[in-house]
């Protein structure tokens, strides 16, 4: 059984089960601590612009192992201040933990978000966009935004929905403030044997009203396209908007119509083993950068399994019941030092997308396994029947190693392609970026600037 700290943030609700989170929105009974004055709402609409000004490119840090998260750092407040914040494509909400004051929270006092008079009313649509699905109704149109945030292995996340300033500056060097929406967390609860990764929330990324990059668009920032880019060696990148999408190379396809709206679901798939068919067809599967490993259900785990354990039968390697880090792992005669000592004794996998013509997403040896700190190799393939997934295949971020992965929501698409994830691009090199548009409403433009060619 793996450690209850591998991320595996998935949402609950009262009849689906679904990733990364659920967010559950209810009237809770209570005040929310506050002070002094911050932006209220604005009752003035957005208008979506014809064009967007540029992107936004930000550093990633962490790992699969050991640290199983990545994460990026965002400014949030006025005045600003930095926050480590986990990246998720598997759920909407972004929430900090956030002295109000705060129970369960992990992060010293001067690391947490303290609100300022800034919650969003019950009747904002945004309230009505984080309920995880049937009524919801307002006792009086003055009452704070609660949520709950439900996690597979009991944790859990009780706040309030705030209004704040994010400065961001975008690649063409212009400096915005837009004012978003997000969860002030005043209510962890982590009953598991090990802490939670040391960040101080999460970005949510998927594709909902409340997501980041969806309020990111709504306010004519940014095109609602998302990319990752994360280094088998640690840190990566992460972007927002259309600017850094290569022109030609990725392989797409089409995001799935199904009860998981708000995440990214694409399919049927079927497992390749070796080049060769496997017989495991017509998969769904949901893209979680909240995850640090993959999920396959109970049978597709099992099978998977036997594919491998039949193929290491001879090789020198021998079962590893000691090793704690996940489930299933091995050892050779020596400690290994990395993937590289061991993938030859293993065989390639690959997903191909029976509904995209020669589109598979590839998986060398090095994309499914890990090898731990005490030199044994395991596998990064678990099975999410043990940990609540039920029936759901989940993609996780160590399938996703030096690829750059893009969730195009204006064409419903997903797609990837192999990449140097060891650095951040060269804007001025890689992609001539330098755009000067026509801004849209409701965010505030603090600085402008286009270098001259």
């Amino acid at each position: 059984m793996e450690k209850k700290s591998k991320r595996r943030r998935v949402l609950l609700s009262s009849s689906v089960m679904a990733f990364f989170f659920i967010v559950l929105v209810a009237n809770f009974q209570g005040s929310f601590s506050a002070a002094s004055q911050t932006p209220k709402p604005s009752k003035k609409k957005s208008t979506q612009p014809t064009s967007f000004g540029s992107s936004l490119l930000l550093p990633v840090a962490g790992n699969v192992y050991p640290l199983g998260y990545y994460s990026v750092s965002l400014n949030i407040g006025n005045p600003p201040k930095l926050f480590e914040l986990d990246i998720d494509t598997g759920s909407d909400l972004t929430w900090l933990q956030c002295d109000a004051p705060c129970t369960g929270c992990t992060q010293p006092l001067d690391r947490l978000y303290k609100p300022k008079n800034n919650v969003v009313p019950c009747a904002d649509p945004l309230c009505s966009a984080i309920h995880s699905g049937g009524k919801f109704q307002c006792e009086s149109s003055n009452d704070q935004c609660d949520y709950e945030v439900q996690y597979a292995d009991d944790g859990s996340s009780l706040g309030v929905l705030v209004l704040d300033y994010f400065p961001l500056r975008l690649m063409n060097g212009s400096l915005l403030r837009p004012l978003m929406a997000f969860g002030c967390g005043y209510d962890q609860k982590n009953p598991g044997s090990l802490p939670p990764p040391p960040t101080s929330g999460v970005l949510g990324l998927g594709n909902g009203k409340t997501s980041f990059v969806s309020q990111l668009q709504d306010l004519g920032v940014i095109k609602n396209v998302i990319g990752h880019c994360l280094s088998r060696l640690g840190g990566g990148f992460l972007f927002f908007g259309d600017h850094l999408v290569p022109s030609s190379g990725i392989s797409w396809t089409p995001m799935t119509r199904s009860s998981l709206d708000k995440h990214y679901t694409s399919g049927p798939a079927e497992l390749l083993f070796g080049g060769k068919s496997t017989g495991i067809k017509g998969l769904e599967l949901i893209f979680d950068s909240g995850s640090s490993y993959t999920y396959f259900s109970a049978q597709i785990y099992q099978s998977t399994l036997n594919l491998i354990r039949k193929d290491l039968s001879g090789k020198p390697l021998k079962d590893a019941p000691e090793e704690k880090a996940l489930s299933i792992c091995w050892k050779g005669a020596k400690p290994f030092k990395s993937v590289s000592d061991v993938k030859s004794y293993f065989t390639p996998l690959a997903l191909s997308f029976t509904k995209s013509k020669n589109v598979q997403l590839q998986l060398p040896p090095e994309d499914y396994l890990i090898v731990t700190k005490n030199g044994n190799v395991c596998l990064g393939i678990l099975n999410g029947s043990e940990v609540g997934l039920e029936n759901f295949e989940v993609i996780g971020d160590i399938f996703f190693q030096d690829k750059l992965v893009i969730y195009d929501n204006g064409n419903h698409q997903i797609g990837w392609v192999p990449a140097n994830c060891d650095r951040l691009p060269n804007v001025d090199r890689d992609y001539n970026e330098c755009v000067c548009q026509p801004y849209a409403t409701n965010y505030v433009i603090l600085e402008g600037h286009c270098p001259s060619p």
